[in-house]
C-alpha cells in the first residue's frame, strides 16, 4: 500500500492530512506541558502544605514533638515533602524528555513536509507547462491545417476559372503549398511535443508523484511513532518514580507503625508529675468540748471567740487563698515566671532547673571555646606581629572572662537551687533566698527555732499529724456564709520581714525590711504566707521574704518537733 499509487490524485487532501497531523502532535505537546504544569503546582502545594505544618522553632509545638505521635505526623510531613520532589522530576523529566524533543521534532517536521510539497508543487507546475505547451502546438497545428485546406480550395477554384490568369492560378497554387507545409511542420511540431508531454505525464504519474507521496508518506508514519514513542515515555516517566513514591508511602506507614501509645502516657507523666504525695485523711474535729466542760461565763465566751476564730480561718482560707493563686497564675503566663521557676510543682521545677544548668554549661563551653581561639590568635600576633596586634586581643579575653565568671555564677545559682529540689541540701542559704526571686514554693530556713524542719503538701497541709486548724479549714466550707461577717482572724504569730516587697498584685501587702507583722495565716505550700500590719491591712507576702515564728499556744498553730 503506497500513497503515491492509491491517492496520485490526491495531492490536495494529502497537504491537508499532513497539517492535521502536525496540529495533532502540537495539541499533544500542549497536552504534555499542561501536565507538568499541574505537577509543578501540585509539588509547591505539598511543600506548602508540609511546611504550614512543621513544628516552628523555639516555640511550644516543638515540645509537642517529642510524642510518638507528634514524630511520626512530622515524619509524614518529611515524607510528603519527598513525595512532591518526586512529582517534581516527573514535570522536569516530561519537560525534557516529551516537550522540549517534540517542539524540535514539530519544527523539523514542518520543514520536511514544506519541502516535500514544494517538490509535488513544481512537478504540478512542470506538466501543467507541457500541458499548455501541446495545447499551444495542437491548436497551432490545427489552424495550419485549416488554412492549407482554403488554400487548397481557393487554387482549386482559380485553376477551374477560365477567367483568371495563369500568373493568379501559379500564384494560388505555390500560396497553397506554402500553407501546406506550414501545416506538415506544424504536425512534426505538434506530434513532437505530444509525445514529450505523455513522457513527462508518465514520468509525473508513475515516477515523480509516487516517490513525493511516498516521502510525505514515510514522513507521516515517523510522526506516528514519534507520538507514540512519546505516550511511552510520558509513562515510563511516571513510573519510573512508583519505587520512590512507594518508599515515601512505606515511611509513612513506618512512621504510623511506631507509634506508641505507652510511651506517650509515659511522657505526659513526666511532662506534668508535680512530686507531691497525696493529701492525707482529714480527722474529725469535735466542736461539742466545749458544750460539755463547766466553765466560767468569761472562759466560755472565750471559747465561742476561739471557735469563730477556727472556723473564720478555715472559711476565709478556702475562700481567699485558692483565687489569690489563680491570680498569681495569670500573672506568670503573662510573662512573670521567677527566676528559680518556683511556681512549678517539684518534679517540673527540677526539670526545668536541670535543662537550665545545662543550657548554662553549653554557654560556659562555647566562651572557653572563643577564648581558647582568641589565645591561639594572640600566639599567632605575638609570633608574627606583622599579621595583628596581641594588645589589641586582651579586652576581648578581659570580656570573655568575665562572662565566663559570670555564667559559672548564674550556674552555681542553679545548681543550689537544682540541690535543693533534689533533697542534696536540706534548706536554702540567705544568699540563695535573695536570688531566688518573688516566687518561691519552699518553706524558708528558720533563724529561730520556732518554724524547723516544715513540709508541706499540695494542698496547703503539713505532713505531719494534721491540727485543729486543717481540719477545721476543711470542715468549715459549709458555714462559710454563716461567718462571713464575724471578726477577722486571729493571730498565730509574728514575723520579721528579711527584705522589702512590693505588693503589686491583688492580695498582696507590701513590707519593708526589718518591719515586724502579725501572722494569720501560715503557708500551705503554695510559697506564700499571710499577714497583717493592722486591722484594716492584710495580705499575701512570699515565705520567703519574712522569718516566721508561729505562737505555739495560739489556737490553730502546728507544734514543730
Amino acid at each position: 500500500m503506497s500513497w503515491g499509487t492509491e491517492l496520485w490524485d490526491q495531492f490536495d487532501n494529502l497537504e491537508k492530512h499532513t497539517q492535521w497531523g502536525i496540529d495533532i502532535l502540537e495539541k499533544y505537546i500542549k497536552f504534555v506541558k499542561e501536565r507538568t504544569e499541574i505537577e509543578l503546582n501540585y509539588a509547591k502545594q505539598l511543600r506548602n502544605l508540609s511546611k504550614k505544618y512543621q513544628p516552628k522553632k523555639n516555640s511550644k509545638e516543638e515540645e509537642e514533638y517529642k510524642y510518638t505521635s507528634c514524630k511520626a505526623f512530622l515524619s509524614t510531613l518529611n515524607e510528603m515533602n519527598d513525595y512532591a520532589g518526586q512529582h517534581e522530576v516527573i514535570s522536569e523529566n516530561m519537560t525534557s524528555q516529551i516537550t522540549v524533543e517534540l517542539a524540535r521534532y514539530v519544527q523539523e517536521l514542518k520543514q520536511e513536509r514544506k519541502s516535500h510539497f514544494h517538490e509535488g508543487r513544481k512537478a504540478q507546475q512542470h506538466i501543467e507547462t507541457c500541458w499548455k505547451q501541446l495545447e499551444s502546438s495542437k491548436r497551432r497545428f490545427e489552424r495550419d491545417c485549416k488554412e492549407a485546406d482554403r488554400a487548397q480550395q481557393y487554387f482549386e477554384k482559380m485553376d477551374a476559372d477560365i477567367n483568371v490568369t495563369k500568373a493568379d492560378v501559379e500564384k494560388a497554387r505555390q500560396q497553397a503549398q506554402i500553407r501546406h507545409q506550414m501545416a506538415e511542420d506544424s504536425k512534426a511540431d505538434y506530434s513532437s511535443i505530444l509525445q514529450k508531454f505523455n513522457h513527462e505525464q508518465h514520468e509525473y504519474y508513475h515516477t515523480h508523484t509516487p516517490n513525493i507521496f511516498q516521502k510525505i508518506q514515510e514522513m507521516e508514519e515517523r510522526r506516528i511513532v514519534r507520538i507514540g514513542e512519546s505516550m511511552k515515555t510520558y509513562a515510563e516517566v511516571d513510573r519510573q518514580v512508583i519505587p520512590i513514591i512507594g518508599k515515601c508511602l512505606d515511611g509513612i506507614v513506618k512512621a504510623a507503625e511506631s507509634i506508641d501509645q505507652k510511651n506517650d502516657s509515659q511522657l505526659v507523666v513526666e511532662a506534668y508529675k508535680s512530686g507531691f504525695e497525696p493529701p492525707g485523711d482529714i480527722e474529725f474535729e469535735d466542736y461539742t468540748q466545749p458544750m460539755k466542760r463547766t466553765v466560767s461565763d468569761n472562759s466560755l465566751s472565750n471559747s465561742k471567740g476561739e471557735g469563730k476564730s477556727e472556723l473564720k480561718f478555715g472559711g476565709k482560707s478556702k475562700g481567699k487563698l485558692w483565687p489569690f493563686i489563680k491570680k498569681n497564675k495569670l500573672s506568670l503566663k503573662l510573662g512573670a515566671t521567677p527566676e528559680d521557676f518556683s511556681n512549678l510543682p517539684p518534679e517540673q521545677r527540677r526539670k526545668k532547673l536541670q535543662q537550665k544548668v545545662d543550657e548554662l554549661n553549653k554557654e560556659i563551653q562555647k566562651e572557653m571555646d572563643q577564648r581558647e581561639a582568641i589565645t591561639k590568635m594572640k600566639d599567632v600576633y605575638l609570633k608574627n606581629p606583622q599579621m595583628g596586634d596581641p594588645a589589641s586581643l586582651d579586652h576581648k579575653l578581659i570580656e570573655v572572662g568575665q562572662n565566663i565568671e559570670k555564667l559559672r555564677q548564674e550556674t552555681q545559682k542553679f545548681e543550689a537551687w537544682l540541690a535543693e529540689v533534689e533533697g542534696r541540701l536540706p534548706v536554702r542559704g540567705e544568699q540563695a533566698r535573695r536570688q531566688s526571686g518573688l516566687y518561691d514554693t519552699q518553706n524558708p530556713p528558720s533563724v529561730t527555732n520556732c518554724a524547723q524542719d516544715r513540709e508541706s503538701s499540695p494542698d496547703g497541709s503539713y505532713t505531719e499529724e494534721q491540727s485543729q486548724e486543717s481540719e477545721v479549714k476543711v470542715l468549715a466550707t459549709d458555714f462559710d456564709d454563716e461567718f462571713d461577717d464575724e471578726e477577722p482572724l486571729p493571730a498565730i504569730g509574728t514575723c520579721k520581714a528579711l527584705y522589702t516587697f512590693e505588693g503589686q498584685n491583688e492580695g498582696t501587702i507590701s513590707v519593708a525590711e526589718g518591719e515586724t507583722l502579725y501572722v494569720i495565716e501560715e503557708d500551705k505550700g503554695d510559697g506564700w504566707t499571710r499577714i497583717r500590719r493592722n486591722e484594716d491591712e492584710e495580705g499575701y507576702v512570699p515565705t520567703s521574704y519574712v522569718e516566721v515564728c508561729l505562737d505555739k499556744n495560739a489556737k490553730g498553730a502546728k507544734t514543730y518537733i
